[in-house]
């Protein structure tokens, strides 16, 4: 099927007729309906589900465009963590030291070295906490998550209403704008880099910066450094309201709740079938009173209203994507605390975007053929398109890519 759909987009090439994305190869992320297919999301317990009936608004947009669909790819069980580790599937490594075996990030794993290997030009993957941004920071490539109400999540295999969004990554801001154009129905238009010289980048100097390991702080310096000697101006400050995103969640958040509430059938059939890793936190939201998840809905709107009035001086707030390059699978595979944790550590700095419903995109900013090291720039709440134009102007700057 995806041989014969290159071959229709060569012909609507050469006849003139090919859109935005013609011919492109792009990879989808196993939670987006496909006509004809079986969504899993990861999962084993969906794999007897009935195929979809029809593609979901971000597939259709995407083929409307001439896009090749390449393929589903592998993903964290119901996109509930940041490492990508799957037990039914398998883990693909990622392409930087298939030797040692490292973890591509997640939830969406496949999706990142699908591109990085070159199986598609660009992948879709989804963002509840991290994961479009934290494989791509892993994996040495540019993600974007959008504002979430930007990208419609319809025929979308949920992890958290409140959170989803969808997104793409790719190896530059200009991929990634293209094809975040198209899914999300608006007129393609190239970015316009902003001068670097001038813009007002905010760094949080408590909470984002902690537990960074030796090669990310470095790396994330050397970059703060490339972008003050071009001209940024680079305020590195306190935001106390970063801590009360924390303490929101104490309860245990939107994600527990939410995705209990949409698997909860499907673990009463069969809770065997589920990663037990995953499982152990979904269940946590079987206790948590409805109280509590209202408070928590009143709690981030205060929590916003903050953050907005707090970064309203700047053009952006930058931070490293995820605090430390990617892990080893083996030990994760055979610890469960040291998983826990580093799955926490990873999600962190990115989950702050989604709780705050901002647009957020990482860069990779390591030296060529060093381990990959993203630096996340979180702009404004439909604040797209002037996060992405300033993105391609950080991108002349910091990034390895010639």
């Amino acid at each position: 099927m995806e041989r014969a759909a290159a071959d229709v987009a060569d012909r609507a090439r050469a006849a003139g007729l090919a859109g935005p994305l013609g011919g492109l190869p792009i990879s989808i992320k196993d939670l987006l309906d496909v006509a004809g297919e079986v969504t899993r999301a990861g999962s084993m317990v969906r794999a007897d589900a009935a195929p979809a009936a029809a593609d979901s608004p971000v597939v259709r947009r995407l083929r409307q465009a001439g896009a090749v669909l390449t393929g589903r790819t592998n993903m964290t069980e119901f996109a509930y963590s940041g490492l990508g580790l799957n037990p039914h599937y398998g883990t693909p490594a990622n392409p930087y030291d298939r030797a040692t075996g490292r973890i591509p990030g997640g939830s969406s794993a496949g999706a990142a070295v699908s591109v990085t290997d070159g199986m598609a030009l660009a992948a879709i993957g989804s963002d509840t906490g991290g994961s479009v941004r934290i494989p791509a920071a892993f994996c040495g490539l540019t993600g974007l998550k959008p504002t979430a109400r930007r990208v419609p999540t319809d025929g979308v295999f949920p992890l958290s209403y409140s959170l989803d969004s969808i997104g793409p990554l790719a190896p530059t801001v200009a991929s990634c704008a293209a094809i975040d154009a198209v899914i999300a129905d608006l007129p393609l238009r190239a970015p316009r880099p902003l001068p670097v010289a001038g813009l007002r980048l905010a760094v949080p100097d408590h909470i984002v910066l902690d537990d960074l390991d030796d090669t990310v702080a470095g790396v994330f310096d050397e970059t703060l450094r490339k972008l003050s000697e071009a001209g940024a101006r680079i305020a590195t400050r306190p935001f106390p309201v970063l801590a009360k995103i924390g303490a929101a969640n104490a309860s245990g958040g939107f994600v527990a709740p939410e995705c209990y509430a949409i698997v909860r059938e499907l673990m009463e059939k069969n809770a065997a079938g589920f990663d037990p890793r995953v499982l152990s936190r979904i269940v946590k939201a079987e206790d948590m009173p409805a109280a509590d998840y209202v408070t928590l809905q009143r709690e981030r709107a205060a929590i916003i209203a903050e953050a907005d009035a707090a970064t309203a001086p700047f053009d952006a707030v930058i931070m490293p994507t995820v605090p430390m390059v990617a892990p080893a699978i083996q030990p994760l595979l055979d610890d469960d605390r040291l998983y826990a944790k580093t799955n926490m550590l990873a999600l962190r700095n990115c989950s702050l975007g989604n709780f705050l419903d901002r647009c957020a995109i990482t860069l990779p900013c390591h030296r060529r053929g060093e381990a990959p090291v993203g630096l996340m720039i979180m702009g404004e709440t439909m604040g797209d398109q002037r996060l992405l134009d300033l993105a391609a102007g950080l991108e002349k700057v910091i990034s390895h890519f010639d």
